[in-house]
């Protein structure tokens, strides 16, 4: 299937995405409004000041609730009346330094909130489900070699690691709940998890990420840029690339094709998995300005090499990256310059120009 087609697919659909306050969930919340899907959001308020959330201003034209996902009767009420065809999970706490800050917290959302979605789908028969984790649930041998889906699952640091643990909770669900031999037989639900690589895009103003931090440094703040470990490798990819990867997913599932079950990667093409300097050389080229420091930071563990294979998806969804490394920073860098010119509407034509 298309991009363009994707539009058609899921207009009229009703669609609960949780985290649509957060980066990805806002970005996929506005995409399927121009898809002309009814939205429900079910998320804690924007922990960031400014965010693409409030920037999009989507709040008034979805169902917008305010909850914690570790809060089950909360989220299966509002699950229960919304009635959705698809559930995209995108609720987390997502940032790797923060884990070490406050590991309870992350475990506490990243699995049990992972717990309280599926079996408030199975309470309530949902029709699909859509579990977004990470590229770092994979356990890093320090081989450099990129991951496929059945490797060994594993994750160093409380966040990687919760998200495997989410992962393999999709994957008991499925054996135990949601089998593809009992589909349509004693359930109705067809249910994948998706692991993205390094995702970039406008409108992402979080702590102890690089993009974010550069542009802050570079357009709002005018300050240097410190990095911590430039020669690590990430498979740096556009916004544009997972999310159409998860409506594709999203629609095969939809559709009942149960061989889509299971776990998918989502990553660029093995060209593009750079080191964090070349990306932000990248940046000061496209920008023409920007002064960066190294600062080394060894006190907690970040793996040097990350790689996705995305073989699979590529062959049995028909999905490929459509933006490569330098178009991927262009039009990332391109939208906070929009932003910090006042040109909010932005947005919009980016996702048109992606999925017309």
């Amino acid at each position: 299937m298309q991009p363009s087609d994707l539009g058609k697919y899921y207009k009229n659909k009703k669609v609960l995405v949780t985290g649509h306050t957060g980066f990805k969930g806002a970005w996929l919340t506005q995409i399927l409004l121009q898809f002309g899907s009814k939205v429900c959001g079910y998320s804690l308020e924007p922990n960031t000041t400014p965010n693409i959330f409030t920037v999009l201003n989507v709040e008034n034209k979805i169902e917008h609730h305010i909850g914690d996902i570790r809060d089950y009767e909360k989220f299966e009420k509002v699950l229960k009346k919304f009635k959705p065809d698809i559930v995209f999970h995108l609720a987390a706490q997502p940032i790797v330094r923060d884990s070490y800050d406050d590991p309870r917290y992350t475990y506490d959302v990243n699995v049990m909130g992972t717990v309280n979605v599926l079996e408030a789908m199975r309470a309530n028969d949902t029709k699909t489900g859509v579990i977004i984790t990470t590229d770092k649930v994979y356990k890093d041998f320090g081989t450099g070699k990129a991951c496929k889906e059945d490797d060994q699952l594993g994750g160093y640091d409380p966040y990687s690691n919760s998200k495997s643990c989410a992962d393999l909770i999709v994957s008991s669900h499925i054996l135990s709940f949601f089998n593809q031999k009992d589909y349509k037989k004693e359930h109705n639900t067809l249910i994948a998890s998706a692991r993205a690589g390094n995702v970039i895009g406008g409108g992402d103003w979080a702590n102890a990420r690089l993009i974010p931090d550069a542009m802050r440094a570079f357009l709002a703040e005018e300050t240097e840029l410190e990095i911590r470990s430039p020669k690590a490798i990430r498979p740096w990819q556009h916004v544009f690339e997972p999310l159409n990867g998860y409506l594709l997913l999203g629609q095969a599932l939809l559709s009942g094709d149960k061989s889509k079950v299971g776990s998918w990667n989502f990553g660029p093409e093995d060209s593009d998995m750079k080191s964090v300097d070349h990306v932000v050389n990248m940046i000061v080229k496209y920008l023409g300005k920007g002064k960066v420091v190294f600062r080394a930071d060894k006190s907690k563990h970040e793996t040097d090499i990350l790689k996705l294979d995305s073989s699979k998806a590529k062959k049995e969804l028909c999905w490929k990256p459509r933006y490569n490394l330098k178009q991927a920073v262009e039009e990332t860098a391109l939208w906070y310059k929009e932003y910090y010119s006042s040109q909010s509407e932005f947005t919009k034509v980016q996702i048109s120009n992606y999925f017309k």
